[in-house]
């Protein structure tokens, strides 16, 4: 996600989305880049008033072509679409507040409301953070920040600011946490021409997720990381780290106790180390990825890949990417995209006998298994069409192509899915 060309035609009004986003991704002069500002334009902090308060929001509506499986933005959400028409998954509303207490420190909050884990749309916060500019390279922040060690993942809720209906699925997704609680500090230096920014955070996840009417609670979790960021001509490029060590235990009932006392009784190591795989709380998971953007006068093209590893059983590690071409064409930007998104089965087992009583079992540790895999691949077809100053009607057609394995992206799946679905999408984005 990079900036709309349209911005080189903004009216004067694009000032204040300057302000809009400038905690964690800097809007441009009319439409936001959903990539890190370059850090020359950085320096012109928002001093045309002490305080600003606006919004941004999304009219979504979207239905799929299966009734097989539920289609989800990301996993944070409980419940998708099928073959109706539904503003549930798309839909958001936000109020922002930017106070320039001094030269040098300024204070951000944000609340959004948006379809959550337990079906709410209440509103969260969630940006809080104070921001310290101490030279206009040195950059300290503190408070609720924005979770971005995926490009652009930041700003996904803030529909305006991106060219496609939503960020990609197959590459944001997995991507469970939005914000954490912590603090961050960014440092920006010349090299070979362009420009280099580098940021290590750190902090604690208050996020949930849930699927199939059971929720879990990721808070606590803590997060690590660096991202480094080039800007040189029309080009970004970054590359990021993160470690995440997850706070808690999934909601598997009584499968791990299950297992490691069958395991116990018979005999039989694997089935104990069967259950210890399923720990979930203590373990830790790494984000690894490279992305880059490419921003041109009409024509604008961006690339992503991203590389997961946990170390529990109980998810798959899994790579995706996508790439994502428009051309502007006046009001009216049309796209083309590709994605995908594979994980690779761990191949484990519980090693007791597949009869009586333990049939449950084995079949439980396979299901659970079975719940972290994806496989597929989507085409995208759309078009933005910017009808007046800070409003965007976007279209969009994706085409997924998938193997019937291919559930962690979905809810609700059925015996009969295949893998295969289209989902048509309209939204109505807007700031004020």
């Amino acid at each position: 996600m990079t900036k709309h060309p349209l911005h080189k035609h903004a009216p004067h009004r694009g000032r204040w989305l300057l302000s809009l986003m400038i905690g964690v991704v800097v809007w441009g002069n009319h439409i936001p880049s959903v990539a890190v500002e370059r850090p020359q334009e950085s320096t012109e902090t928002v001093a045309e008033s002490s305080f600003t308060l606006h919004g941004f929001g999304t009219l979504g509506v979207a239905r799929s072509s299966s009734d097989q499986a539920e289609f989800v933005r990301d996993l944070s959400q409980p419940r998708g679409i099928s073959n109706h028409w539904s503003g549930r998954i798309d839909s958001v509303m936000g109020l922002q507040a930017n106070w320039q207490a001094t030269r040098e420190l300024e204070l951000v909050g944000q609340v959004v409301s948006r379809y959550q884990h337990n079906e709410s749309r209440d509103p969260e916060v969630m940006w809080g953070f104070a921001k310290w500019d101490i030279d206009g390279r040195l950059e300290l922040r503190a408070g609720r920040l924005g979770a971005d060690f995926l490009m652009g993942a930041d700003s996904r809720l803030v529909g305006y600011s991106y060219l496609p209906v939503r960020p990609s699925v197959d590459y944001f997704g997995p991507l469970l946490f939005s914000y954490f609680d912590g603090a961050d500090a960014s440092a920006t230096f010349p090299l070979a021409g362009g420009l280099l920014r580098t940021k290590a955070y750190a902090g604690l996840s208050r996020e949930k997720g849930s699927s199939g009417g059971v929720v879990w609670d990721a808070s606590d979790s803590t997060l690590k990381g660096l991202v480094f960021d080039y800007f040189t001509g029309p080009w970004q490029v970054r590359a990021s780290a993160t470690h995440v060590r997850l706070s808690r235990d999934m909601p598997f009932g009584p499968l791990p106790s299950s297992l490691h006392t069958a395991g116990t009784a018979l005999g039989i190591p694997q089935a104990i180390a069967a259950a210890h795989t399923l720990a979930v709380g203590g373990s830790t998971s790494q984000f690894i990825t490279v992305g880059m953007v490419y921003d041109d006068g009409p024509l604008q093209v961006q690339g992503m890949v991203n590389t997961i590893r946990h170390d529990t059983g109980a998810f798959e590690n899994s790579q995706a990417g996508y790439l994502l071409s428009a051309y502007r064409l006046g009001a009216i930007t049309p796209y083309v995209g590709y994605s995908w998104w594979k994980s690779k089965s761990k191949h484990l087992a519980t090693g007791l006998p597949n009869t009586g009583a333990l049939i449950a079992l084995n079949q439980g540790f396979d299901s659970v298994l079975r719940d972290s895999a994806s496989d597929q691949k989507t085409y995208t077809l759309g078009a933005r069409w910017d009808i007046m100053p800070d409003v965007a009607l976007k279209a969009q057609w994706d085409t997924i192509n998938g193997k019937p394995r291919s559930i962690f992206p979905y809810r609700a799946e059925k015996l009969g899915w295949t893998g295969h679905t289209d989902v048509f999408s309209l939204t109505l984005d807007f700031v004020f």
